[in-house]
């Protein structure tokens, strides 16, 4: 005994006349009930004491870390993204025996979600994985739509997105022209405006050759309706016809007709106001050729840095390349129209073919379009010239049947391989395919589209095959 009372003397404070010392198995154990934070961002309820390290509570623990659903603790650092809480970390929290059902008691709601200043309506849980069949459906869903979308969108704009190609495919084949003048001493923004005022006067002198003629052959007809009627009238066949089927008559009863007056005026507003919106649409086509090829240099810029920094000067000289001959096409081709323009006007004028001119750029700007374009020029030209005569007529069959296999066999390949390096099967393919697809524009474009596109198989994927 009187060892005891000089241990409690010792073990007592000075100061705590009434405290004791705690021993360290009694400290540990007391740490070990002090209520402690929870992965809910509570404490545990008053009452609670946790389980001892050998008791199931922690075998609990163990089995739901085995199983892979980790605890998530609340970072300590301030302003820092609370964790969400998991379900063994509620469970865990909550004795189910003990506590009252959450869907009945709201002060128990606030303890099982971790209700706390910062997260009033609880700690959210954590997000769905995205192998979850809901996320995947869900995001498959809104793929397809979206994409069903986009392909309604582009109908609709269909027309606008045709005339940006067309409008981008004329400033990049004017481009070398305004290089040229760039050499010779001007400004982009001169050379630009000398190139564009020389596409202007040339639509100007095609539209002022093109009116005459057409002016004076409405005012000839019109003229003429009386004396076709009269020769109509005296010619014994159509007299016998009228006699028997009352021709003229029906005619006449036709034409008096409110249903036939209503839907021949329906069709010249159609007509007129398709003549207004091709009017339109070429208006537009000039405007944003002129502003591509004013600001052509920042276009392929743009464009340029979109590629990664590593393949950047690559992708740049392919590009480049790309542009050059689309440039050398449009050249090309408007060489080839130019020499048909000429060597028809010349023939023209040695037949007497009367609006010699007009024809002329009529089969200029129709030797244009590939394949098909002369053929085109030529029937016009061809008709125009059996109206003048029979003779004419045939000459002028024997002229562009011969010139036509001089142009497809002679002038074109040789063009189109200094320009384009496009093999011929190649040309004719992508011209159909075009023309098909897109019509007169799918076959402007069709060439150039195929010469870039055997660019990039021979510089790209051939020498990517190579090292497989």
């Amino acid at each position: 005994m009187p060892d005891d009372k000089p241990s409690q003397d010792r073990s007592a404070s000075p100061g705590e006349g009434t405290s004791e010392a705690v021993p360290e198995e009694e400290a540990s154990t007391a740490d070990a009930a002090e209520p402690r934070r929870t992965g809910a961002g509570g404490s545990v309820p008053p009452g609670h004491v946790p389980p001892p390290p050998d008791s199931p509570g922690d075998t609990a623990v163990d089995t739901r870390e085995s199983t892979g659903e980790d605890r998530v603790e609340s970072p300590s650092a301030e302003g820092e993204r609370p964790l969400p809480i998991t379900r063994a970390e509620a469970r865990r929290t909550v004795d189910p025996d003990a506590a009252p059902d959450p869907a009945h008691d709201i002060e128990q709601r606030k303890i099982e979600a971790g209700v706390e200043d910062r997260f009033p309506f609880g700690r959210p849980g954590l997000p769905l994985g995205k192998a979850h069949p809901f996320v995947f459906g869900f995001t498959a869903a809104l793929g397809v739509i979206t994409a069903w979308m986009l392909v309604r969108a582009v109908t609709s704009v269909r027309s606008v997105i045709v005339m940006i190609v067309v409008a981008m495919f004329l400033a990049v084949g004017l481009n070398p022209a305004v290089e040229r003048l760039k050499r010779v001493g001007l400004s982009r923004g001169w050379a630009v405006g000398v190139v564009f005022l020389g596409v202007l006067l040339f639509f100007a002198g095609f539209v002022a050759s093109l009116i005459p003629p057409l002016t004076e052959q409405i005012t000839d007809l019109a003229k003429s309706v009386p004396h076709y009627i009269e020769q109509l009238q005296t010619n014994r066949r159509i007299a016998e016809w009228d006699r028997r089927y009352r021709l003229l008559e029906q005619a006449q009863a036709k034409i008096s007709d409110a249903k036939f007056q209503e839907s021949l005026a329906k069709h010249a507003l159609d007509v007129g106001k398709q003549a207004l919106s091709g009017t339109f649409q070429l208006l537009t086509v000039l405007i944003l050729t002129l502003y591509f090829l004013s600001s052509l240099p920042q276009i392929k810029t743009f464009f340029y840095q979109l590629a990664p920094r590593s393949r950047r000067a690559r992708v740049a000289l392919l590009g480049d390349e790309i542009l050059e001959r689309i440039g050398g096409y449009v050249a090309g081709q408007s060489t080839i129209a130019f020499i048909a323009g000429v060597t028809s006007y010349i023939f023209l004028r040695i037949l007497d073919v009367p609006y010699a001119l007009a024809l002329a750029l009529i089969v200029a700007v129709t030797d244009l379009i590939p394949l098909v374009g002369a053929t085109i020029g030529a029937v016009v030209v061809c008709t125009v010239a059996f109206l003048t005569g029979t003779t004419e007529g045939i000459i002028a069959v024997i002229f562009y049947v011969a010139y036509q296999q001089i142009e497809n066999y002679l002038l074109y390949p040789r063009v189109m391989k200094r320009t384009v390096d496009v093999a011929p099967a190649v040309t004719i393919v992508a011209a159909l395919i075009g023309g098909t697809l897109l019509g007169v524009v799918g076959a402007l474009l069709a060439i150039p589209t195929a010469a870039a596109i055997a660019l990039l198989i021979r510089e790209v994927v051939l020498p990517r095959q190579e090292t497989l």
